[in-house]
């Protein structure tokens, strides 16, 4: 039984070695998800796709106008001006026409709104000022200049200065016992076969008993015992054979 003990050992290294790596990669990058690589969006004015008169465009350019509109609004997950456009859509050209001149700066300018302050959830100190400063302008150029650029410099300067992680693996056990690794004794038996005894059995080695010896002279004690049943049984016979 003692060639399972190593191949134990051996088959627990090889679930932990690999957990190990696995393990350091599970780390945080740091306490701000806007450190995190992800995809730099691009807000666009949307002042300018308005390339017609509006008081004198036909009904498929307003359509047409409307439609380029939803598309940068559905793309930058606006929660306004979607849902107001596709009323409009569904409504008269005169609707449509007095949403597109004065109702749609507004929703636009709101969506704007909305988007800065979403920046500032599980932000860092420098994207929550920049962030404030823009909304207590309310100006939509403020607005689109910080989107674009003043959040993913503000971000920069957060994720600077956070000090780099450390991971904190646990230690791949090793194969081979270190210096420090107490072994215990192997037990031995408490004299030898040839050692010499005194007269008295002081200072002197006991003869070796354990599980071995017992189980020699129970074997020798079954087949004696075996044996004298066997003589007795056969002295009978020959006894009865005789008379």
């Amino acid at each position: 039984m003692r060639w399972k003990v190593p191949a134990g050992a051996l088959l627990a290294l090889a679930f932990l070695i690999p957990a190990a790596p696995a393990m350091a990669q599970a780390e945080s990058t740091g306490p701000y998800a806007a450190c995190q690589t992800v995809e730099r969006k691009v807000y666009k004015d949307i002042r300018k796709l308005v390339t017609i008169d509006l008081d004198t465009a036909t009904t498929a350019q307003l359509r047409l106008l409307a439609y380029r509109i939803l598309d940068e609004a559905d793309a930058n997950l606006f929660p306004v001006l979607p849902g107001a456009l596709r009323e409009r859509l569904d409504g008269t050209t005169d609707d449509l026409r007095a949403f597109l001149k004065t109702d749609m700066p507004k929703a636009w300018l709101t969506d704007l709104r909305v988007s800065v302050g979403r920046t500032m959830t599980d932000a860092g100190p420098n994207v929550k000022a920049a962030a404030q400063k823009v909304l207590d302008e309310g100006a939509i150029d403020a607005y689109l200049a910080y989107l674009n650029d003043g959040l993913h410099a503000a971000r920069a300067l957060d994720c600077a200065s956070q000090p780099t992680p450390t991971p904190t693996s646990q230690p791949t056990p090793s194969a081979t016992p270190s210096a420090t690794t107490t072994v215990a004794p192997t037990p031995t038996s408490s004299a030898s076969l040839g050692a010499p005894g005194g007269e008295d059995g002081e200072g002197g080695g006991l003869p070796v008993t354990g599980a071995n010896t017992a189980t020699v002279a129970g074997i020798g004690g079954a087949l004696l015992l075996l044996g004298g049943a066997g003589y007795l049984i056969g002295r009978r016979r020959r006894s009865s054979f005789v008379a």
